[in-house]
């Protein structure tokens, strides 16, 4: 089969093949070495039936993107094709930016997540977070925000280290390396018996002085950012929500103004309020999980350009895992959804994050059709993810969009997205830095 410029059309296995030089498609399995990430030798067109521009919604028809070493060169629906350049035509497909989850948890996997800690080492937890790294990357995530390692301290470090370096397939990570709690806090290990002095699942620190030496202590393990637990546990009485903070307003600014220092952040696990005040006051970057946001608070966050991260499909999760997970969940997320559709009215802005762990990792693009199913347009949950996840991220301008000069991070989806959402639940193609990492036509 030819291209209209002459160029052949190469199959799946052989583009596979020539560009990448797999010795492995991405299995750890077997003698083989690990997957070499290495981007193209020579130009790449990518053709679709569409894409999608995300920033202004327009759908172009046809769709073609040339792709030079790891960035994208050129953009339109017919490119001037290079010399020597390999075409890929996907068929009925639309092109957009990789996905972005800004809330996952790579050392979590489905199961009691506080057993993992005391029964599960951090090499073998190591292990698993490289194979969920890579199921992530084969369902179109390119990048992504791991908010906490749940007691493997900077284990994560290794793991972004290895993918930066070309060792193992998964997406561009930013990490935190253990969260942040206080004693008797969210994740401590409170369930069992004290006098085993079963470990917490976050790293203890009660007083600006153990918030600082934490945060520097994590920094020099490779972190890019703070995770901290501001809210928890929580409980609904009389059908609102109910979650005590965790950190004053003055503890959670020495902490954002510590870890500004080194140019990172501060993320918060928070639900409710007044937690959720002290951290839209103190200037975090996000505010995760976000089910009770007060009028004060999203004042703030909106003139701060502070998202919310909903992680409904983590609730969603677990109000389907059991009968007392449905009467646990059900009523904290009819509130969530509730309270969503005013701060939609409220005009905060949004990022995409799942909290995939405790659910299957590759799983995770539930995440954007419930957004739309509680709310939000889809061109509106496509700009959070995209556009909102790549500054949330750090990586504004370099990822989130096709555009010349952005990272080649591109997937295709069947149909268009702005009619069926869901399309980002059926990946076809993944490409991360100019490496193609799943084709149409792989068996995987």
């Amino acid at each position: 089969m030819a291209s209209a410029c002459g160029k052949p059309i190469v199959s799946a296995f052989e583009q596979v093949k020539y560009v990448v030089g797999w010795t492995l498609a991405l299995t750890l399995a077997g003698n083989s070495p690990l997957f070499a990430q290495q981007a193209a030798p020579h130009p790449i067109v990518l053709h679709a039936a569409h894409l999608l521009e995300i920033d202004t919604g327009r759908l172009i028809t046809p769709g073609e993107i040339v792709v030079i070493g790891d960035h994208i060169t050129a953009v339109g629906a017919a490119v001037s094709r290079p010399p020597g350049a390999q075409v890929v035509d996907l068929g009925d497909t639309t092109l957009l930016p990789g996905l972005i989850d800004a809330h996952v948890h790579l050392f979590l996997h489905p199961g009691a997540e506080d057993l993992q800690t005391v029964e599960e080492s951090v090499p073998q937890r190591t292990v698993l977070a490289i194979l969920a790294a890579r199921d992530d990357l084969m369902a179109g995530f390119t990048a992504e925000r791991d908010m906490g390692t749940e007691g493997a301290g900077s284990a994560d470090t290794a793991v972004r280290d290895a993918i930066n370096k070309g060792l193992i397939a998964g997406p561009r990570l930013r990490i935190s390396g253990n969260a942040i709690d206080i004693l008797g806090g969210h994740e401590d290990a409170k369930r069992f018996n004290p006098a085993q002095q079963v470990l917490s699942n976050a790293t203890y620190a009660n007083s600006v002085d153990e918030i600082v030496t934490a945060i520097r202590q994590q920094h020099k393990e490779g972190s890019d950012f703070v995770k901290m637990y501001e809210t928890g546990a929580d409980s609904m009485r009389d059908g609102v929500p109910h979650t005590p903070y965790q950190y004053t307003l003055a503890q959670l600014k020495a902490a954002v103004e510590e870890t500004a220092r080194f140019g990172g952040n501060v993320a918060v696990h928070a639900t409710g309020e007044p937690g959720c005040l002290y951290a839209a006051q103190a200037g975090v970057a996000s505010i995760d999980h976000a089910t009770q946001l007060s009028d004060e608070t999203m004042r703030i966050m909106k003139a701060k350009n502070i998202p919310a991260v909903p992680t409904f499909a983590i609730f969603e999760y677990f109000m389907n895992a059991s009968e007392a997970g449905a009467k646990r969940e059900r009523p904290m997320l009819e509130y969530k959804v509730k309270e969503f559709k005013k701060q939609i009215a409220a005009g905060i802005p949004f990022a995409v994050g799942s909290d995939v762990g405790p659910f299957p990792h590759g799983t995770q693009a539930r995440e954007l059709e419930l957004m739309v199913k509680y709310g939000m347009k889809p061109l509106a949950v496509l700009q959070s993810d995209m556009i909102n996840g790549a500054r949330l991220l750090g990586w504004a301008g370099q990822i989130g969009e096709l555009k010349p000069g952005y990272f080649a991070d591109i997937i295709a989806v069947p149909g268009s997205p702005l009619e069926d959402i869901t399309a980002v639940e059926r990946v076809a193609f993944v490409m991360k830095g100019g490496v193609i990492a799943r084709l149409p036509a792989d068996p995987r």
